[in-house]
């Protein structure tokens, strides 16, 4: 049985988003052929995701020098702990899908404060004397990315950094088994974003057979 975390950054509802309607279609036919798995919701946009701000640098340098984790400020306490179970729940994945919208050219805030707490040295990446090493390898993660125009060819490819970040800070932590699905053109092209949708919802049918 493997587990699989569905990280979701997008605060519509469901019907309302692109990346959301296609990632839960995924959800339901990787459940039909993977009955046993255990699926874990993570929706970034319900929960609290600390900010790497001065109390978590301030945590982080006092428990390095020794301080028990009881002797913390209490607003040092709840965000490093906070980022502890973050990173601990990463790492217990087996599989990560990530439903998300492309804004402004990368990916939401709040997906980028997510990334900065799971991306922890000594965790799920280390340092040596090569180089940094991930330590998630043996994992595998897809992107389903709503773009409301079309990025994966012409001018606007150079444009696309929310994929791009994504697929980097993984592969940086050793997860290089990496899809994307990507749900494009809905706003470019208004009287097909339905059929654009549909065709995306094929698309997950099929990965969602192999992932």
């Amino acid at each position: 049985m493997a587990t699989v975390l569905y990280i979701t950054a997008n605060p519509k509802p469901v019907e309302e988003s692109f990346s959301l309607s296609v990632g839960e279609e995924f959800i339901k036919a990787y459940r039909e052929n993977n009955p046993n798995d255990e699926i874990v919701r993570l929706d970034i946009y319900r929960i609290d995701i600390p900010f790497i701000d001065t109390d978590v640098f301030s945590g982080w340098g006092k428990l390095q020098q020794g301080t028990a984790f009881e002797q913390l400020s209490d607003d040092e306490k709840e965000k490093v702990s906070s980022i502890n179970q973050l990173t601990d729940q990463f790492i217990s994945g087996d599989k990560y899908i990530f439903a998300t919208p492309l804004w402004n050219f990368s990916i939401p805030p709040k997906m980028k404060a997510y990334i900065d707490n799971i991306a922890i040295a000594g965790k799920t990446f280390k340092y040596t004397a090569e180089g940094p090493v991930g330590l998630l390898g043996n994992k595998k993660a897809l992107h389903i990315q709503a773009r409301g125009g079309v990025y994966s060819e012409g001018p606007a490819k150079e444009w696309e950094f929310g994929d791009r970040y994504l697929r980097a800070v993984l592969a940086f932590m050793g997860v290089t088994d990496i899809e994307t699905l990507a749900v494009e053109g809905m706003a470019a092209t208004p009287d097909k974003a339905q059929e654009i949708k549909q065709q995306a919802i094929q698309h997950a049918y099929k990965l969602a057979k192999q992932f």
